[in-house]
């Protein structure tokens, strides 16, 4: 009921559009600018015969200096922060469209022949600047493989092209076939199946249905020499590492996913919703994590704090938790006999379970919300920083994440909500918020990351959850990984000796230079 309820309730109010990229909202109001790049430093050019041999193998070639920049926007504060000062992030490009994996392919071979940086791009609704060409060279835009290429019905699995938007897969998914992913991150309509896995990322009912990673049973990928490599279609195996998760999460850095085979469920039909409300966030933390190391695996388990709690369901005086599932009704039932005697004994007040489901779900998927509540003046910037880290030290990274970016001159607020947990540990949503002048915005933007992270890295918690890294957090990557981020260094340097996919991202050295934040 809850999936089914993502594709039929209108959650496009006129400002998605429905397959192809959705462009941000600042956007509307800000012409491609003509100052200089604002993300990129060296730039590798496309010479014109190259230009001819794209143009014989791909869909087609866009080289139009603001045709490049509407085409290279993205979701990311960091990209809106030069763009509405009239300095476009990546402007020096050439993007290419592609309408299948050989085309792909025949794409590969002619940067890798060439030294051409190459990023993989498509819905372009990533917040970390992962599809930003920061050295020039190619853009790959994907938008074209966007078809279920077969449905197994009997073992439920679904093959599916990389460029596909969401709501469009899963509308086909549920009526045609009767299924779903049950993979709802919140850009789900702005947003294709290929970035998902490209970016390691996960939907609201993970609880309940696990990641993206927890949903690929097979795919197809274009290594950075030009050929084509399968991994896999089977539940488990044991034949050696799984090089399917070698792939999920790569950010393009390792070659181009084409197609994926994911796993889906039947349609449940029957669905209910619980709400407390707890005196503190860490009461609210500890009524989660022993709901979950009970065996319970609510669809939904969100706790949102004081100030969230206020923003978004007009409650702040508590922070509320809303526990929601869906599925056979014996399932759910069980399941939510267990909440009850869970937060029976723990919360301050039992709030209308159906009515803040109902806010809930008619919200949920509506994206940049982190501002809401905020008078936007010129200098005004919010973003959002997901992270997870063990049950034992999530209070304590809450607790010093907000001080941490409060004590960075011109924040207004960081507030956060629990949005994904498992048996060890849980997922932290923070949202940043600042007002500085605005030529400072910048500048204020990468201390309040700074020093966010650098509480994440100290308690040694995973500094993304399920957003991934892109171009901001390259930074962070090889103090959290540490003494692992060598063996990422390796993989990248046997599949990709020459550097050319995605180069400047997932913290990885770049023959083309350094990166520019």
């Amino acid at each position: 009921m809850i999936s089914r309820q993502t594709v039929t309730h209108p959650f496009n109010r006129g400002d998605y559009v429905v397959g192809a990229p959705t462009p941000p909202r600042w956007a509307a109001a800000c012409p491609p600018g003509t100052g200089p790049a604002s993300l990129q430093a060296a730039v590798v050019e496309v010479a014109a015969g190259v230009l001819t041999e794209l143009r014989s193998v791909a869909a087609a070639v866009h080289t139009d200096r603001d045709e490049v920049i509407r085409r290279t926007r993205d979701w990311w504060a960091g990209t809106s922060i030069g763009e509405t000062d009239g300095e476009p992030a990546t402007p020096d490009a050439v993007i290419v469209e592609v309408a299948d994996e050989e085309q792909v392919a025949a794409v590969v071979r002619i940067c890798r022949a060439h030294g051409l940086p190459l990023t993989v791009s498509a819905g372009r609704s990533n917040v970390l600047g992962a599809a930003l060409p920061v050295f020039g060279g190619v853009v790959l835009d994907v938008c074209r493989l966007n078809r279920i290429v077969s449905f197994d019905a009997e073992s439920m699995i679904v093959e599916v092209q990389a460029g596909m938007f969401g709501d469009l897969f899963e509308k086909e998914l549920q009526e045609e076939h009767g299924v779903t992913t049950g993979h709802w991150p919140s850009a789900f309509a702005i947003s294709t199946v290929g970035g998902w896995a490209a970016c390691r990322g996960a939907g609201q009912l993970s609880t309940r249905y696990g990641k993206i990673e927890d949903m690929v049973v097979g795919l197809d990928v274009v290594l950075p020499d030009g050929t084509t490599a399968s991994y896999g279609t089977y539940p488990r195996a044991a034949v050696g590492p799984d090089l399917r998760q070698l792939f999920i999460g790569s950010e393009g850095t390792l070659g181009v996913i084409t197609r994926l085979r994911l796993r889906t469920h039947r349609l449940p039909e029957y669905a209910r919703g619980l709400a407390y409300g707890f005196g503190t966030f860490a009461a609210g933390l500890d009524a989660c994590r022993e709901i979950l190391q009970r065996g319970a695996t609510p669809a939904v388990l969100r706790l949102y704090d004081g100030h969230e709690s206020g923003t978004h369901f007009a409650e702040p005086g508590t922070n509320l938790l809303l526990i929601a599932d869906e599925g056979d009704p014996a399932l759910v039932e069980a399941t939510m006999a267990v909440v009850e005697e869970v937060c029976g004994g723990r919360a301050t007040t039992k709030l209308d379970g159906a009515a803040v489901l109902a806010r809930w779900l008619d919200e949920r998927m509506i994206v940049g919300k982190s501002g809401d509540g905020f008078a936007k003046g010129p200098g005004f910037v919010a973003d959002t920083c997901e992270i997870a880290a063990p049950w034992s030290a999530l209070q304590a990274i809450y607790d010093e994440v907000v001080a941490a970016v409060e004590a960075v001159p011109g924040t207004l607020r960081v507030s956060a909500h629990q949005s994904h947990a498992y048996t060890d540990g849980a997922c932290l949503y923070f949202s940043l918020r600042g007002e500085v002048d605005r030529p400072r915005r910048r500048e204020w933007y990468r201390a309040a990351w700074d020093a966010a992270n650098e509480v994440l890295i100290r308690h040694g918690a995973a500094i993304s959850h399920h957003h991934g890294v892109g171009l901001l957090r390259s930074p962070y990557v090889e103090p959290a990984l540490g003494s692992g981020f060598g063996t990422l260094v390796a993989v990248k340097q046997a599949l990709d000796p020459a550097g050319i996919m995605n180069p400047g991202k997932l913290g990885l050295p770049s023959p083309f230079g350094a990166v520019r934040d």
